[in-house]
């Protein structure tokens, strides 16, 4: 007899900073809650960052979500790229502006290191505008032996500030 597929915890980061950002955002998650075997539980608020890697473009918004999913993480990386594309995310340039951006940082307790799929998130830990909601999420999430919470409180948030509070994406 064949039963339910396993549900995993799985994290995604979002964020965006061309166009409407937070109405690209709310448009995703829709999205992905509304495909199958997929479930929002639970989104940050939003947030205002300062550009990283490439700076002379505009502040980002950003946020984290977490998804109860029955996807497997390479069908769930499958569905962020899609729903980039329906949204119209065009890859121009690396840490360049963009209308929209759906990384998978966590999947479960998949650890993965494949050319086009590496989870946890490699440079997650490195990334306040991650850690900052992702944190407000899961602030007990380990990762790399520690907590988010811990992993930010060594990194600090300088320059991010809350833009909209948690229920900012129904509405």
């Amino acid at each position: 007899m064949k039963g339910p597929k396993p549900v995993s915890r799985a994290f995604i980061g979002l964020g965006g900073n061309l166009g409407d950002p937070a109405l690209s955002m709310r448009q995703a998650l829709s999205g992905l809650s509304e495909a199958p075997s997929t479930r929002i539980v639970k989104v940050s608020s939003l947030y205002r960052t300062p550009p990283w890697g490439k700076t002379d473009q505009p502040d980002f918004l950003n946020a984290a979500a977490e998804i109860a999913t029955g996807l497997d993480p390479r069908a769930m990386l499958g569905l962020c790229l899609d729903t980039e594309r329906r949204l119209k995310r065009v890859r121009a340039e690396r840490w360049g502006p963009r209308l929209i951006d759906l990384d998978l940082l966590v999947h479960g307790d998949a650890a993965i290191d494949e050319p086009d799929l590496t989870l946890p998130h490699p440079r997650m830990l490195e990334r306040a505008f991650v850690l900052v909601p992702l944190a407000e999420i899961a602030p007990d999430l380990v990762i790399a032996g520690d907590t988010i919470a811990a992993h930010l409180a060594r990194l600090g948030s300088d320059g991010i500030v809350t833009a909209a509070g948690p229920g900012w994406w129904q509405g």
